[in-house]
């Protein structure tokens, strides 16, 4: 990440704000979801039963492709963040969309792009990011949401 003037951060919107690193889904990352959300549905946790479907194996939970957004944004190197910065939160979201299943042992990457950037107050500010989830080999992403992010200077 990289800390920007105020005055500067308008400057930044519409622009892309960089890419994560591939990261794999495997199998152990979405049965140990399913049993922290004590979400067991056969087409996340059973590959035999999987096989039969129109995916031909387990898929990833929605909501584990979604969870690892702050990962993903942590990785971010042309992230940006207000010079001074105290603390951020997670504002939640204005969209979400999941558009694509993410096969077991697929690779998945996350693009960012600053939608909007408003001063709420002196020293907040409300940062609307659209991330697109990517999956490798894949035309169509697993996910686009509209994340906002709010920095206290």
């Amino acid at each position: 990440m990289k800390t920007v003037k105020a005055e500067i951060l308008a400057d930044y919107v519409g622009q892309s704000l960089g890419q994560s690193e591939w990261f794999q889904i495997d199998q152990d990352r979405i049965d140990r979801f399913a049993d922290a959300t004590l979400d067991h549905q056969f087409i996340h946790v059973d590959p035999e039963k999987a096989k039969h479907t129109p995916f031909g194996g387990t898929i990833a939970h929605g909501f584990l492709t979604l969870s690892l957004l702050p990962y993903f944004q942590s990785k971010m190197a042309e992230m940006i963040v207000p010079e001074g910065l105290k603390m951020g939160m997670n504002y939640g979201f204005d969209k979400i969309r999941f558009l694509a299943p993410v096969s077991v042992d697929s690779n998945v990457r996350c693009v960012a792009t600053l939608k909007q950037m408003t001063e709420k107050k002196s020293g907040q500010y409300l940062f609307n990011v659209e991330l697109s989830v990517e999956i490798e080999g894949n035309e169509k992403p697993a996910l686009i949401a509209d994340w906002l992010l709010m920095y206290f200077v």
